[in-house]
């Protein structure tokens, strides 16, 4: 039988990949996170990390391990959540999003849900997807509003956690110049036209994509900033910083600025909302209709 204990032991090694981090993480010793480990592989007569001085790797065994771990741990926190709903009076009901998602498109929905269900308790938790997804897998959010540029989902159908992805919108991407720009009055532009520019970045995640769409427009890509707020990225473009590639749901106005399309091949978002199949309780009505609420629209 495998004790659930290392499997946890295991998984915060994998999200560290380091025994030191982990152990910190599990306020273990590191010694006693590597005695786990060897014990688990002990049991198992296979290795599943490999030890390195860069750090640690799962075996394909370790892989597949922290695979059924996140499962286990989704299923005893969705068992915990429902026996806390035993003892409450509220049903509680935690959405994560991001931050333009959350200020554009949730709060209309949110409303409509709130005054459908006054018995629930709303949390709502900030984080882009990268860490949505993961407390929706682990059970502490029942739904999360993300995002993803191309490419597959965060969510995919053969997840073993049981997530489920639904598109809710295309969110192209605009470029945004200040209006006094030889180009601010075009409808739309091609990448390549913008070669001589320098580039204000209002997402760490769109440094490698913009970089991959600028060598398909034959030149390199020169960054005056990269921020983490759009809203920051534009009012840099209003300092003649740079000009800026910002979602057109965190367009702000701007009298000074322009957002310009542009002309494929192109970057583009996806918005969408992550939920999971796990929910057979009391949660259950509540997601679909918070999901209801946010496909229909602000």
């Amino acid at each position: 039988m495998i004790d659930v204990q290392r499997l946890r032991v295991l998984r915060e090694v994998a999200r560290h990949g380091s025994f030191n981090r982990a152990a910190a993480e599990l306020r273990f010793t590191p010694s006693a996170v590597s005695q786990q480990i060897a014990a688990l592989e002990r049991g198992l007569g296979l290795a599943v990390v490999e030890r390195s001085t860069r750090g640690v790797t799962l075996t394909q065994a370790g892989l597949l391990l922290v695979e059924t771990a996140e499962a286990i741990a989704a299923e005893l926190t969705d068992a915990q959540e429902r026996i806390d709903r035993l003892t409450c009076e509220r049903t509680r009901f935690t959405v994560a999003t991001f931050a333009s998602g959350g200020r554009q498109l949730l709060p209309s929905a949110l409303a409509r849900f709130a005054a459908a269900h006054p018995e629930v308790e709303l949390t709502i938790l900030e984080r882009e997807p990268e860490d949505s997804i993961p407390l929706l897998r682990e059970g502490r959010a029942d739904l999360a509003l993300a995002y993803h540029f191309d490419g597959p989902p965060p969510a995919s159908p053969g997840d073993r956690s049981g997530l489920v992805w639904t598109p809710l919108r295309p969110d192209p991407l605009r470029v945004v110049l200040p209006r006094t720009h030889p180009h601010a009055g075009r409808e739309s532009v091609h990448l390549a036209e913008l070669a001589g520019e320098r580039w204000v970045l209002g997402c760490l995640k769109t440094v490698d994509l913009l970089r991959r769409y600028a060598a398909l427009a034959g030149f390199e890509l020169h960054i005056s900033c990269s921020a983490t707020d759009y809203m920051f990225a534009q009012s840099l473009v209003s300092a003649g910083i740079g000009v800026a590639l910002i979602p057109e749901i965190a367009l702000m106005e701007a009298p000074d600025l322009v957002a310009v399309s542009l002309q494929p091949p192109s970057p583009s978002r996806h918005i969408g909302v992550a939920t999971t199949r796990r929910h057979r309780g009391p949660a259950q009505p509540y997601m679909e209709s918070l999901l209801e609420f946010l496909s229909a629209g602000p």
